[in-house]
């Protein structure tokens, strides 16, 4: 399954373009023990898969997941607040080397989340604060397919009690797994199943 340039795309069998799975978790803080191998190993797991990594080009979780993906040859995207790279460096502090394509929206924080969650097939939320509870918001309210790696403290630990208490169905389908690798395999294999259906993709 893999060359040179990694694994073989992994398509939406609907639109034939390669699934992108984004992660969203915490730019800073702290972080529970153990937190960079599993982003890493998530990174690895999500490239190792043939899917596109999206971010939104931050230092933190996303950058330590961005890192493993890269370690095996993974197609990353980045989803930057900033409207050009000196703004990206200078005022948000973010990196930006390991990207294969870097969009700069010009539209802060804030605005970022929005177009990392629509650019998004799948998502993945790890660890996390104010922000990530944000984009779990904004992925659970479009009927996205979520992922939560558990164990990795914050808002990710948080969200079972939370959905318990949204009452509200949209389509979304959650997915709860301790272990980088088997998360991913579990998402990727949801999303291609042919009973699965996301308000956001066209129907079969």
């Amino acid at each position: 399954m893999r060359d040179d340039a990694g694994a073989r795309p992994t398509v939406d069998p609907v639109t034939g373009v390669q699934l992108r799975i984004g992660v969203m978790g915490s730019a800073g803080g702290e972080s529970v023990p153990g937190m960079v191998d599993s982003c890493r190993r998530l990174g690895r797991a999500i490239a190792s898969s043939g899917c596109c990594l999206l971010t939104g080009a931050c230092p933190g979780v996303p950058h330590e997941v961005v890192l493993g993906a890269k370690s095996a040859s993974g197609h990353v995207v980045g989803i930057s607040p900033a409207v050009s790279l000196k703004e990206h460096v200078e005022r948000y502090g973010s990196p930006y080397k390991e990207y294969d394509v870097l969009i700069f929206t010009g539209l802060g924080l804030m605005g970022r989340e929005l177009v990392n969650i629509h650019s998004s097939d799948i998502v993945i939320v790890a660890g996390g604060r104010s922000g990530t509870l944000g984009e779990f918001a904004i992925a659970y309210e479009y009927g996205k397919l979520i992922g939560v790696l558990t164990g990795t403290g914050g808002i990710a630990d948080a969200l079972p009690a939370l959905q318990a208490n949204l009452h509200k169905q949209t389509g979304a389908e959650v997915v709860y797994e301790a272990d980088p690798v088997t998360l991913v395999r579990r998402l990727v294999r949801r999303y291609t199943a042919d009973d699965y259906v996301c308000p956001c993709r066209p129907p079969r």
